[in-house]
């Protein structure tokens, strides 16, 4: 029988407790329930652990966004645990089990699926790709440090390496926690300028340095990854109704969760933080959550987000430039950033703007009639209408997709030890952030952007409300609306609201705005322990039109 590890009934199909490798077991329920022909079917774990291999793993090309280069990672393909591929009404209920990786993997992929939930569940990693170890002393020219038991090493000949299932570490980069404040800050890697390792007892490492030792402290720990992005977290691509719900991500390798192209995205009581009791600090090799092209309703709720190496929560379009146009009715457009390509970035009926890349403003709206894929790289796009002879003029002009564009709800979140922000979002629709709690972000804890010429992510937005959060010492400006535009012809974002929330000030940079047109400041507390005393030395704006700042206070510590 094909079909030796679980029972099956009508609608349900019971994976059993296994101590062996489960990969191909649960692979093996998910393709029995997809069999079902869109009836709905529950996939459900006994309890217990769950080993899933990329020895074992289905191996599938993915483009995926924000990852690497074709030089960084020339062969694409993701080594998945958990398959899901154009299935319809599948719940995957883990019952509380623990999905534990073996090597670098991509634990799920949800791909050209529909009315998927995936719950009750957590996933952590036997050899985290983030290695660990905890400073005991610190001289001139060496430091003395404890590895965390997951982090498996080698010394040969007095040279260091992380080593794990099917990967090593030499080098790379580096973050250190500071567990008495919760800082996580980006960092020289301890594994540089390296003269000799000696191991002093099992666990237990002395590095000696050609010249000062690293900066840090006793109790501070090390966080070292490298900084190529081959696989994900979990990848939704290219689906609809999908449904993340209390799931525990321990350890989140390579790169976050990428959603992609799809469509009605919810995410709830997402547990992002270290494992509790296990002595971890690391959970994220990068971002946390990334939505890359989406439509619908993105909502993030009710989850904690704890140990990233960059941030959390980042939701954006991109845009294409512009390379060439072979007819009146048609553009050539390109990929540019090196680490997104290759999408299935446009449809026949979707609608785009044609945006002049410095000036950020739209140039002519069109419908597309007709999608072309002429390599990863570049795609031909027929339209309905002509381009006009004065776009074919402009040096730098790129292509935002609007219909590919969501409604955002975050809602009841906590961000701490994160090096970076707490939340990136750019979307013309509308986007409501509430209720969120944001603890000591080095940099801005909310970054409103969009560009056209190095990350090339978009777009405007125009319609947003930031209400009734908690910004704790965070970086300056706490929330920064900054439009990368490289010459002002006009106002880029509008109708942004900052109402009702409360700031915990370490320095007077509390809101920055540029190219805003309808800016609301209203009903906030701000606490500062500097002399400012003045709700205008807080807020600065360049650019803007109609602002409007009332019924503010200011408290000095």
């Amino acid at each position: 029988m094909l079909f030796l590890s679980a029972t099956i009934s009508a609608k349900t199909i019971v994976v059993k407790h296994t101590t062996e490798d489960a990969t191909q077991r649960i692979q093996q329920a998910i393709e029995e329930a997809r069999k079902n022909n869109g009836k709905p079917v529950t996939i459900r774990f006994e309890s217990g652990n769950y080993h899933i291999s990329r020895a074992n793993a289905s191996k599938h090309l993915y483009f995926v966004s924000n990852t690497a280069s074709e030089s960084e990672n020339p062969d694409q393909t993701k080594h998945i645990g958990l398959w899901i591929k154009e299935a319809k009404n599948l719940t995957i209920d883990g019952n509380g089990a623990f999905l534990i990786t073996h090597g670098e993997m991509t634990p799920f992929a949800v791909d050209k699926s529909e009315n998927i939930t995936i719950k009750n569940i957590s996933i952590k990693a036997s050899d985290p790709t983030v290695p660990e170890m905890k400073v005991t002393e610190r001289g001139d020219k060496y430091i003395v440090a404890k590895a965390h038991p997951l982090s498996n090493y080698t010394i040969k000949d007095g040279r260091f390496a992380w080593v794990g299932e099917s990967w090593t570490l030499t080098g790379g980069i580096a973050q250190l926690y500071d567990p008495t404040t919760t800082l996580n800050i980006r960092h020289a890697s301890p594994l540089s300028n390296l003269e000799k390792a000696i191991e002093l007892e099992p666990g237990l490492v002395r590095f000696n340095y050609k010249e000062k030792a690293p900066t840090c402290k006793p109790g501070q720990v090390f966080q070292m990854r490298d900084g190529i992005r081959d696989e994900v977290a979990g990848l939704v691509n290219l689906s609809k109704n999908v449904r993340l719900e209390n799931i525990g991500f321990h350890f989140m390798g390579n790169f976050g969760i990428v959603s992609q192209v799809s469509e009605n995205l919810t995410y709830e009581r997402l547990l992002c933080e270290p494992e509790y009791g296990k002595g971890r600090t690391d959970v994220g090799f990068a971002d946390f959550l990334q939505f890359s092209g989406c439509k619908g309703k993105i909502k993030v709720t009710n989850s904690r987000f704890i140990g990233a190496h960059d941030d959390p929560i980042n939701i954006h379009g991109t845009h294409l430039r512009v390379v060439e146009y072979p007819a009146s009715n048609q553009i050539k457009i390109r990929f540019m950033h090196p680490q997104t390509y290759g999408l299935e970035q446009f449809f026949a009926g979707d609608y785009i703007d044609i945006v002049d890349a410095n000036s950020l403003l739209c140039l002519q709206q069109a419908k597309i009639k007709k999608v072309e894929r002429i390599n990863d790289r570049d795609i031909l796009l027929t339209l309905n209408s002509n381009i006009s002879n004065e776009i074919k003029t402009k040096p730098d002009v790129v292509v935002e997709n609007t219909t590919w564009t969501p409604e955002v709800e975050i809602n009841n979140n906590f961000f701490a030890s994160i090096p970076t922000r707490g939340i990136l979002v750019t979307t013309r629709r509308k986007i409501v952030i509430e209720n969120n709690i944001f603890l000591r972000m080095p940099m801005s804890a909310i970054l409103i952007a969009n560009e056209g010429r190095s990350w090339f992510e978009s777009g405007p937005v125009a319609d947003v409300t930031i209400r009734n959060n908690q910004f704790i010492e965070c970086g300056s400006p706490v929330i920064c609306i900054a439009p990368e535009n490289g010459k002002y012809e006009g106002t880029i974002h509008k109708n942004i609201t900052i109402c009702d929330n409360r700031f915990d000030l370490l320095n007077a940079d509390a809101i920055f705005a540029k190219a805003t047109n309808g800016l609301l400041v209203k009903d906030n507390f701000f606490i500062t322990n500097s002399s400012t005393n003045e709700i205008s030395q807080l807020i600065r704006t360049e650019q803007c039109e109609n602002v409007t700042v009332k019924d503010n206070r200011i408290e000095a510590l």
